[in-house]
């Protein structure tokens, strides 16, 4: 009965996402063909699904801390009693460097192959430099804690008054909880009721996770809805070559590259992709990894079978450091776009430092946010000129969609893998022979 009811569940969710992104994209282009400036028809309309949109992303990011803290803390101590945890961890840390270096090669093969950058209509006069750039340092730095909660505040000025905007380091929560973790457990007797207290501040937590992810549906119209009134399509002329190779290499990842590693190891990839799908479409529509964090690790317990204490750890380490699409596939073939409409020739060398930076980069910007800090680290590392980076801004927003939705699915990949080498992944739940309810799991 739980089964059916799950299943009945599902289905009609999919449903709802996918006919919310239909809405999405028509009131979108009904806002985009009114008008979005102020004082024509479409403003208040555009304005409307944008913040709708931001809402729900702002929803998802307020769970992430106290999620991320709790899960990555009960994970340490499950860990614990788990057979072979040092071999999760460094299989885990092993799949993602496979995937990103198979990501990056295929960046360059359609880089060389495709040449966006002998193609590209980008006027020079374009280009100018970013206000943000990726340093080596920033992994270092970022893996300090500012403060316990990994919070920092900002303050800026804009007409006059001045506005204060607190963000988070998930990368710095991540370390803090690992931390935290294994001092609860060298406590001893004195630790437990601190676990315990953890243990059931995570069940809460995921109950009102579960309530937010009820909302996905109307966060869709919202996002996709802004996505095409703000940004349209109209700046893909000037980059239609580099805009489709982008995308060739993120469908070649996600839809062939990945399917290939679960059929390698006895997964459906249908069934995957059918379970992550929630996740997958809030990446592509959110643009961020850490808003469709809880989304992510949701569907990978519930949906692919990946036991708790192993994805609590494995998927909040993914959406810092596993980003197939922004940090292997999109600064390779935007390097060689670079290189190329600057005339700058790259040899063998420059290659390999490319596939260098993509695996063990995305590491050195996790505590940061977009793709252009990790192409400006590339670019500096190689000696490209950053200026390039301000030909690749106007079409951004539109390439930052399927890059998000690559690091998500990969992100629910990886542990899946790594669970069905070590003989933990509960495989009736993956081939959906037994899927525990939904609603019932955020009360176990």
């Amino acid at each position: 009965m739980a089964s059916q009811k799950s299943s009945r569940f599902i289905s009609a969710f999919g449903v709802q996402v996918l006919a919310a992104m239909v809405v999405g994209l028509a009131l979108g282009f009904a806002a985009r063909q009114l008008g979005v400036e102020a004082g024509q028809p479409g403003h208040g309309l555009a304005e409307t699904l944008r913040i709708v949109g931001s809402s729900f992303v702002q929803l998802l990011k307020a769970l992430v801390p106290p999620l991320v803290f709790t899960a990555i803390v009960a994970s340490i101590a499950n860990l614990a009693q788990l057979q072979n945890a040092a071999g999760l961890v460094w299989r885990t840390l092993l799949w993602f460097a496979i995937t990103a270096l198979i990501a990056v090669a295929i960046g360059i093969a359609l880089g060389l192959g495709l040449q966006p950058g002998l193609h590209a209509g980008a006027i020079a006069e374009a280009a100018k430099a970013p206000s943000a750039t990726g340093s080596w340092l920033d992994f270092l730095t970022g893996l300090i804690p500012a403060n316990f909660l990994g919070l920092t505040a900002s303050t800026k000025l804009a007409d006059g008054s001045a506005t204060t905007s607190v963000s988070f380091n998930v990368l710095q929560i991540l370390v803090i909880s690992l931390v935290v973790g294994a001092a609860a457990l060298k406590a001893g007797e004195a630790g437990k009721p601190f676990l315990a207290f953890n243990a059931s501040a995570l069940v809460v937590i995921r109950k009102v996770l579960w309530w937010v992810i009820r909302l996905t549906p109307i966060g869709t119209i919202g996002l996709l809805g802004t996505a095409v009134a703000k940004y349209g399509w109209d700046a893909l002329g000037q980059l239609g070559q580099f805009a489709l190779a982008v995308y060739i290499g993120l469908f070649l990842v996600l839809l062939v590259v990945y399917p290939a590693l679960l059929a390698a190891h006895g997964l459906s990839p249908a069934r995957f992709f059918r379970s992550a799908w929630p996740a997958i479409q809030l990446g592509f529509v959110s643009r961020s990894s850490i808003g469709t964090l809880p989304v992510t690790e949701q569907v990978t317990e519930v949906g692919l079978g990946v036991p708790r204490a192993y994805s609590a750890f494995a998927v909040p380490l993914g959406a810092t450091t596993k980003m197939d699409g922004c940090a292997a596939i999109y600064p390779a073939i935007a390097a060689i776009f670079v290189a190329q409409f600057y005339g700058v020739p790259l040899h063998l060398s420059d290659y390999l430092l490319i596939v260098f930076v993509s695996v063990i980069g995305s590491a050195a910007t996790a505590g940061l946010t977009g793709a252009t800090v990790m192409l400006t680290l590339t670019l500096s590392t190689l000696g490209l000129p950053l200026e390039g980076v301000g030909l690749l801004l106007a079409i951004d927003p539109i390439l930052d969609m399927g890059r998000t939705a690559v690091n998500v699915a990969g992100q629910a990949l990886v542990p899946t893998l790594v669970a069905k080498q070590q003989g933990i992944l509960d495989e009736e739940v993956y081939d959906g022979r037994r899927a525990p309810d939904l609603a019932e799991a955020q009360a176990a």
